[in-house]
């Protein structure tokens, strides 16, 4: 901590509990906040750039590097976008399988955010380590939870981390009704495991808090969206994913070397409370029973309740997991064939944290001529930025180490997986 000239200045070393690191910065002047920004100081990883060049077939394994939690969802956006170019489209059983992986995805990494990452700020505890300490049952039951999903990952996807069965058109390998059968028993305990963390989470005290945003999610009536749909916004915008860039535009800030968006532009935010907020009417029978229970209604708009959406959503995929291992019938071959064609294709599937877009622009001969990849984080970044403005100007009369741990714990209600643009690192408070 410094103090210079009339300035206060607040540094964290490290923002904790988060997928990432980087920065925040606020100045305060006169008693009002003045300036709230997040610090994206990463230098930029390129994938877009060394994608151009690349043959078509390479960017769901490359793309998939991007992160380490959520690598399903950059190949499914991937394949989505190189199908939709050489006018493919996957159903069936293929497409079955594909879902039957996301829902891996989004088991293992909502456990992992609630019980890891975001439950210690409701209890008190500095991370999972004093949690563990205090009731190891707890944490036990989360990585349970979590073996379930990556079990999924393994068997589908061949690796729990960068799967490596998925390819444009399906799949290397498919896996035997035999083989997905042995996940049916492991995934029913899971789901006893997932009603029984929705109701822990909601005995937690939660901040009365409503964020204002625009919402944007998928939207494929008939069930939760996962990987398909259209675009949908809860001010009424109604899109396929061939017009997200007509609708959604990305600008560089002077604090970032990530890109921020804007819907049309307004702030917005995508991830649990948009997808749920738009389509809880398609949950599993279940998942609505307990929904209800724990006091979500049919919208959610408070960010720190996000961890009942997370794990409504948990439940949701294991119902959803097990539906489709009962009706797994397997296709004649893994993969359809895939000829390059020139043209332009988009993805969009709906990564644990949200929205997720890929747009890849192919020659005649399989070449990737450009690329753009749209993660979560990014986009919701100016609502973090905003929403952080309203928590720290309710907040000023809390001294520096109060007020760190507060903007920490109102950032990881987003679950930022700052991996896949950017990093955080020190809070810094500029007081005059």
């Amino acid at each position: 901590m410094t103090h210079r000239s009339g300035s206060r200045r607040l540094g964290v070393k490290a923002l904790t509990r988060v997928e990432g690191e980087g920065g925040l910065h606020v100045t305060v002047h006169d008693g009002q906040v003045t300036d709230v920004a997040l610090h994206i100081y990463e230098p930029p990883r390129f994938f877009e750039a060394f994608l151009r060049g690349r043959g078509y077939s390479e960017p769901p394994d490359i793309t998939a590097r991007i992160c380490g939690i959520c690598p399903v969802a950059y190949q499914m956006s991937a394949c989505q976008a190189i199908e939709d170019a050489c006018g493919v489209r996957i159903g069936g059983q293929l497409a079955e399988l594909r879902r039957l992986l996301y829902c891996g995805e989004w088991i293992e990494s909502h456990a992992l955010h609630m019980y890891l990452l975001h439950a210690p700020d409701f209890l008190g505890l500095p991370d999972a380590i004093a949690l563990a300490q205090r009731d190891r049952a707890t944490v036990e039951r989360g990585l349970a939870l979590k073996k379930a999903g990556n079990a999924i990952m393994e068997l589908v996807g061949g690796r729990a981390i960068h799967p490596v069965n998925v390819k444009v058109g399906g799949f290397y390998r498919l896996p035997t009704t035999q083989e997905l059968g042995t996940l049916a028993e492991p995934l029913r305990r899971a789901l006893d495991d997932a009603v029984t963390t929705a109701r822990w989470a909601a005995t937690f005290d939660f901040p009365d808090v409503m964020v204002p945003h625009e919402f944007l999610a998928l939207r494929a009536p008939g069930r939760y969206p996962i990987d398909s749909g259209t675009l949908a916004s809860s001010g009424g915008l109604d899109f396929a994913p061939a017009d997200y860039l007509a609708h959604v535009e990305e600008h560089q800030v002077p604090h970032s070397t990530a890109l921020h968006a804007a819907l049309d532009g307004r702030t917005f935010l995508v991830g649990p409370l948009a997808r749920y907020t738009l389509n809880q009417q398609w949950l599993s029978p279940l998942a609505r029973e307990v929904a209800a229970d724990v006091g979500l209604g049919p919208h959610c708009r408070n960010p720190f309740r996000g961890i009942l959406v997370r794990a409504v959503e948990t439940i949701y995929a294991i119902d959803e997991a097990l539906r489709i291992i009962a009706a797994y019938d397997p296709p004649a071959q893994p993969a359809v064939d895939v000829p390059p064609w020139a043209g332009i294709g988009h993805g969009v599937t709906e990564a644990p944290r949200g929205l997720l877009y890929h747009r890849y622009r192919i020659t005649e001969d399989g070449t990737i001529a450009d690329a753009t990849i749209v993660p979560p984080t990014a986009q919701n970044q100016p609502a973090i930025e905003d929403d952080l403005r309203r928590v720290v100007a309710e907040s000023l009369h809390l001294d520096d180490h109060a007020l760190a741990h507060l903007c920490e714990r109102a950032i990881r209600n987003y679950d930022p997986c700052i991996s896949c643009s950017a990093h955080f690192l020190d809070l810094t408070v500029t007081r005059t």
